[in-house]
């Protein structure tokens, strides 16, 4: 029994990985986001659709039971990590003013205009909440992506994105944490004072795994004392697997642990063997994580009430993270072109996203046809941002990467 369940995995994972890369490869033909492809592949093959032929002892072909959901979530892990290794610590605060406005203003914004349209719209009370939760995060992965696919990695917009988005993060981990507790308990009641510990909790977590990590992890990579092969690269997975499973333990999103690594492995002298190293890494992981996301669209339960509640979630989803995060952006940057991309950036919702949806959904709050609208927003922000910010892109020159990194600080 357990035999035949792994290898209906692997068989998942093989076909998943194997669509998700023809479809970047289709897609980087005709110069749109490889991301994209990626997602479309796994919508496609997904067990929604192609996958769900029973071409496996009678089975679906693809399944995406709890193993496959949780490679998905150390692929999103890995991500992170290469992405906290494009920015230092040092830099990271040094954006800190701008990345917790255009962060905080990301969560706040799109949550309250979100439960108060779902409310008037006519949704209940804890509906509108768990809707309102689930448009408050950012997939920083494919953001990232598509940043690194044009080489903007080292630009302006694309740290405050990053150093915004991690915070967008934490603070709507704790909007899920306070609302899975509502939904447990089925009240709307919470006392306010709990609410601002638990955040306040959650922030104080990331910033000791940030310092933490800044303090061992260059200590661990010693380069001197390290002579076996693959002994710097084996240490970095090890502490990055490490601390994203200290995040989980007090709460937080996994992937909150990886990315504080990934900048303490930034201002270390092995950065350029890691980075080498992760680039493999990614060529596995990254085609995984989006094809895995775009498997879980049902488009099998549509119909004309739930593409008009999607239109509107979708439209207040859009609006809010371009007002929420590329209006507060203004303020430093100075500049409304590299605002507007930070907004843009800002508006793919994914993990956080269907993890909300989910939770309602098994709770019995969210009803089928409300899940499946969440889950057609987190689709369509995450197809509309890479193809919205090629265009804000294509219209200026590519950028020089910076000639020398930072010097390593010890």
């Amino acid at each position: 029994m357990a035999e035949a369940a792994f290898l209906h995995v692997i068989i998942s994972l093989g076909v998943l990985l194997f669509a998700a890369k023809l479809m970047a490869e289709l897609f980087h033909k005709f110069k749109l986001p490889v991301v994209l492809g990626e997602l479309v592949a796994g919508i496609i093959v997904g067990p929604f659709a192609i996958g769900g032929l029973p071409l496996f002892n009678g089975e679906p072909l693809v399944v995406l039971d709890e193993t496959v959901s949780n490679i998905g979530e150390i692929s999103a892990i890995v991500i992170l990590f290469i992405a906290g290794m494009h920015i230092t610590p040092r830099e990271f605060l040094k954006g800190g003013a701008a990345s917790f406005t255009v962060g905080g203003l990301g969560v706040v914004i799109p949550f309250f205009v979100g439960f108060y349209a779902f409310q008037a719209y006519g949704l209940e009370a804890l509906q509108s909440v768990l809707i309102a939760t689930a448009l408050t995060a950012t997939s920083i992965a494919i953001s990232i992506q598509v940043m690194t696919e044009m080489g903007r990695m080292h630009s302006k917009e694309a740290r405050l994105i990053l150093g915004a988005a991690i915070v967008d993060d934490i603070l709507a981990i704790a909007a899920l944490s306070v609302v899975t507790t509502m939904v447990q308990t089925g009240s709307l009641e919470l006392e306010i004072v709990d609410v601002i510990f638990l955040i306040l909790k959650i922030l104080g977590i990331f910033a000791a795994l940030l310092v933490a990590s800044v303090i061992i992890i260059p200590r661990i990579l010693h380069v001197e004392k390290l002579k076996a092969k693959g002994t710097i690269e084996g240490m970095a997975t090890a502490s990055f697997f490490a601390a994203a499973g200290i995040a989980a333990f007090f709460g937080l999103s996994p992937i909150v642990g990886s990315f504080a690594v990934g900048m303490a492995v930034a201002s270390t002298r092995v950065i350029k063997q890691i980075e080498q190293y992760v680039g493999k890494l990614e060529i596995i992981f990254a085609p995984l994580f989006f094809a895995i996301i775009g498997a879980h669209v049902d488009l099998r339960g549509v119909n004309a009430d739930v593409l008009a509640l999607a239109g509107v979630i979708i439209a207040i989803a859009v609006v809010t993270k371009l007002a929420g995060c590329g209006a507060p952006a203004m303020l430093f940057l100075k500049d409304r072109g590299k605002s507007f991309k930070v907004g843009i950036g800002m508006i793919s919702r994914g993990e956080v996203g269907l993890i909300v949806a989910g939770v309602g959904a098994s709770a019995g709050v969210l009803s089928a046809n409300n899940y499946t609208a969440v889950i057609i927003m987190v689709a369509a922000t995450t197809i509309i941002t890479p193809i919205w910010l090629k265009m804000a892109y294509r219209k200026e020159p590519p950028e020089p990467a910076p000639s020398s990194a930072e010097p390593a600080h010890h």
